[in-house]
This record gives structure tokens, C-alpha cells and sequence, in this order.
């Protein structure tokens, strides 16, 4: 496999179980690497989800790593350049799809790789302030 499909593989395989453990806790997959302007590439939302019981859509962020240091920082590849486009894209998608309701935003953290023999660790991270200055994300229950 060339070196650069090496990369795109693996994510897709962090995103296939990111999207799998979203289902095991009851979200519904709206969509996946949506591109909610087609005008700029780099604007991609990994998923798209609803969580049903509460009423809300979840954008969610997957980052996959081969495993955890033990001195590591959660959500360390998500930068201020990452967190201002990922703004951007989840801003166009609810305009573009007239969601007028609650929404969240989220990291999957997938810790192993596809072949490896140890068991896959996930670190789902439930409303990550990207959206601060934003009503409905900052107060969801009402």
C-alpha cells in the first residue's frame, strides 16, 4: 500500500469505530466526512449524529493514534487552526440543513490501529467548547 493511502486507512478505520461505538450508545449516524461547502476542502465534519434522547446533533471530531502515551494530553491534535475551521463547518451545516435545535460538539479519541492485537481504546469527549460563545451549545437543556 503506498505510504499516503497508509494515513486515509487508518483514519477511516478510527472513523468506522468511532461511528460503531456511537451506535452502541444509541446516536443515529446522520452522516459521515460531510463537506458542508463545497467551495473550501479543508471544512469536514468526520460525523454527523443524533442523540435522540436528548433531542441534540452531535458533530463529532475522530482523532485516531496508534497508542497512548503516558503522558499525554487529551485533544492535543486539535489545535486553534483545527477548532476555528471545524467552527466554520459545523456553522454552514446547520445553516445549510436548517437545523434550528440543540447541538453539541464532541472528540472520539481511538487509541490502537487496525492490525494490531491489543484491544481498540476509545475516549469519547462529550461537549468540547468549540461553539463558547453559542446559546444553544452552552445551554442544551433548554
Amino acid at each position: 500500500m503506498p505510504r499516503e493511502n497508509v494515513g486515509v486507512a487508518h483514519g477511516r478505520w478510527g472513523e468506522d469505530v468511532a461511528c460503531e461505538a456511537l451506535r452502541c450508545e444509541g446516536y443515529e449516524i446522520i452522516e459521515r466526512n460531510a463537506r458542508p461547502c463545497r467551495r473550501d476542502r479543508r471544512l469536514e465534519i468526520d460525523i454527523v449524529a443524533y442523540d435522540k434522547p436528548r433531542d441534540m446533533m452531535v458533530f463529532v471530531e475522530v482523532k485516531q493514534h496508534a497508542a497512548r502515551a503516558s503522558r499525554q494530553r487529551r485533544l492535543r491534535s486539535v489545535d486553534r487552526h483545527k477548532r476555528a475551521l471545524l467552527r466554520t463547518a459545523c456553522r454552514t451545516w446547520l445553516r445549510c440543513n436548517a437545523w434550528k435545535g440543540a447541538y453539541r460538539f464532541d472528540v472520539i479519541e481511538v487509541y490502537g490501529t487496525p492490525d494490531a492485537r491489543r484491544a481498540v481504546e476509545i475516549d469519547h469527549i462529550e461537549r468540547v467548547r468549540l461553539f463558547e460563545t453559542e446559546k444553544k451549545f452552552i445551554n442544551w437543556a433548554d
